[in-house]
Order: structure tokens, then C-alpha cells, then sequence
């Protein structure tokens, strides 16, 4: 049988499916800011991440249609408000593509690792590398601006060392050890996404044009700036840096660049994010304070879902991916 012929799995029309709301979502936020950014420099790694999703649009749309699947409505044009005015600064905007990029090598690695026909599989590699190439351009852009926040510097031990402990693990009680370089993988991370998040809902709190809608924004910010708090008083312990907030990158408009479902969308999007990388923390914990932060984060996250699910579903927002069969109704037709 042709590779391409091969009929789609669910899990591949999973990942088609997510890949064109959320790169639909990101799109509208980048055309927005594409508008708004004075740098040149900037604007042109803006104009770069808009014409390439353009093209993986295309692409999106034609293998859902060659299925026969409905594709996602997503986000458009009338989720953005044409005019608006600056609601962050250019150097946020370059954050904001920076860390974004970085939930799209993901997506795109996942969706990669979960594709059988060939063409699906090329499709996601040149996806993976462009979100490479967008990824080297704007930490580039970062250095040279001198706004990349580098993780904490260690310093090597004469030789290589083993555990000696089982206090090695102990972070609640007792004598606490120092942060090992592998848990600062996602320390460090967790804490630069949280800030980007909660000046991301700082600025949609000022401009949703509902309340209830506001009002999950506030908390979405507060929820973020309780996990900055959390893992930086855990990096502080140990005397290392921890990375700066940008709540100044916000201005202080009221007009709203975007549909408030796109905003809600957006900060869901974080919340589900989110689990996936205090996930990995979790695994790659060893200190016991660290384990439990983790776990609270996770089961927190759970609530803040369940309020985004309510409140989307009750705005009829929420698009519904493609289900299984359901057996027992097919059965009762004949």
C-alpha cells in the first residue's frame, strides 16, 4: 500500500486538528503585533513567523479536507480588532514569539512522533525546523538587545561525585540540599513562562469587555504570580538569581486588540500548557518541597481548567474535536 494512501489515524487527525486552532490563535496575536512593533528587527521575525504559518495553514487545511474532516473554524480576522493601539511594548512582543516558539517545537514533535503517513511525517519535520530557525532568530535578536535572561551559572566540582544520602532528597524536612542543575532545567522555565503568562493576562484584563471574562483574567494572573513567588523563593534559598518580571511591558490601554474568546482561549491554552512542563519537573525532581510544589501546581491548574471549560462552553466557544464513533447511538439508528 502507498504511504499516502494509508487511511489517517485518530491521533493524527488530533494533532491536525490542534495544530490549526492554535496555530490560528497565535497567528491573530502575531498579526496584531506585527502592526504595533516600531522595531525593525523585531518586525521582520514577526513578518518571518507570519508567512510561515501561511504556508502550514495551507498544508493543515488540505489534509483535513483530503479526509473528509470539517476543518476548525479557529481564529480569524474577526477576532481582531483592526486599529487598536499598543497594549505591550516591542520587547515583550519579542518574549512573547520567543516563548511561543517554544510550545510550537513541542506541539510540532509530538504531532511528528504520533504520524505514520509519510507526507504527515515530512510535513511536521519542516514545521519542527521552522520553528528552529525562529527559535535560533529570536534568541539571537534577545542577546544582542541584551534582554535574554540566561539561567543561573554553576561551577564545576573537581571530579565527578555520587550520592552518599537518601537526605539527598529531603527539601521539607531537615538539612536542605543545594538545587541540582537538572531540576533547574524546569525551575528556571516554569518560572520565565509564568512571567509571560501573567503580563500576557495583565494586559487582556484590561481590555476584555465582559466581566466574568475579566474576572477569570485576574485570577489567571494571580494564579501565575503565586508559581513565580512559589519557585523563586525555592531558587532564592540557594542565593541564584531569579529572572526579571515585565509587568511594565504593559501599557495602560482599555482598547482591546482581540475578541475576548481568542483572549479566553489564549490563557486556557497556558493552563493546559502548563501541565505538561510542571509535568516534567515533576519527573526530574528530587528534593521533596520541589515534588509537592509541583504536585500542588498540577492539581491547582485542574480548578483553573475547569473555570476556563465553563466559561467557554457557556460562551459557546469552544470548538469540539473530532469524537469516536459512538457504538451504542450507530446501533439504535437500525
Amino acid at each position: 500500500m502507498e504511504q499516502d494512501k494509508i487511511k489517517l489515524t485518530s491521533s493524527e487527525i488530533g494533532t491536525l486538528w490542534g495544530e490549526y486552532v492554535n496555530g490560528t490563535m497565535t497567528d491573530v496575536v502575531n498579526r496584531y503585533m506585527f502592526t504595533i512593533i516600531e522595531d525593525e528587527s523585531i518586525k521582520n521575525i514577526f513578518e518571518d513567523a507570519i508567512k510561515t504559518f501561511e504556508k502550514q495553514k495551507t498544508a493543515l487545511k488540505g489534509f483535513l479536507e483530503k479526509e473528509g474532516f470539517p476543518v476548525p473554524i479557529g481564529f480569524t480576522e474577526s477576532d481582531l480588532n483592526e486599529g487598536a493601539g499598543r497594549l505591550y511594548s516591542d520587547i515583550y512582543c519579542l518574549n512573547y514569539l520567543h516563548i511561543m516558539t517554544l510550545h510550537g517545537l513541542l506541539g510540532h514533535t509530538t504531532a511528528f512522533s504520533v504520524s505514520v503517513r509519510k507526507e504527515l511525517r515530512d510535513f511536521y519535520d519542516r514545521c519542527d525546523n521552522d520553528a528552529k530557525r525562529l527559535y535560533q532568530n529570536t534568541i539571537d535578536l534577545l542577546l544582542e538587545k541584551g534582554d535574554f535572561q540566561r539561567d543561573p551559572f554553576f561551577y564545576p566540582s573537581d571530579e565527578p561525585e555520587f550520592i552518599s544520602s537518601t537526605d539527598f532528597s529531603d527539601g521539607l524536612f531537615g538539612k536542605e540540599r543545594r538545587l541540582s542543575s537538572i531540576e533547574m532545567i524546569s525551575i528556571s522555565l516554569n518560572i520565565k513562562k509564568s512571567i509571560m503568562a501573567k503580563t500576557l493576562g495583565i494586559g487582556f484584563s484590561q481590555v476584555a469587555q465582559t466581566k466574568e471574562v475579566r474576572n477569570f483574567f485576574t485570577y489567571a494572573v494571580e494564579v501565575a504570580d503565586k508559581r513565580i513567588k512559589s519557585l523563586s523563593k525555592i531558587m532564592q534559598a540557594d542565593n541564584l538569581p531569579v529572572p526579571k518580571s515585565w509587568e511594565t511591558e504593559v501599557t495602560t490601554s482599555t482598547v482591546s486588540p482581540f475578541s475576548d474568546k481568542l483572549m479566553l482561549y489564549h490563557v486556557g491554552f497556558f493552563f493546559q500548557a502548563a501541565q505538561n512542563y510542571y509535568g516534567a519537573g515533576l519527573a526530574s525532581s528530587m528534593r521533596t518541597d520541589l515534588v509537592t510544589t509541583y504536585e500542588s501546581f498540577i492539581l491547582g491548574n485542574l480548578t483553573g481548567t475547569k473555570k476556563w471549560f465553563n466559561l467557554m462552553v457557556q460562551n459557546k466557544w469552544l470548538e469540539q474535536p473530532p469524537l469516536a464513533p459512538n457504538r451504542a447511538e450507530i446501533g439504535k439508528q437500525k
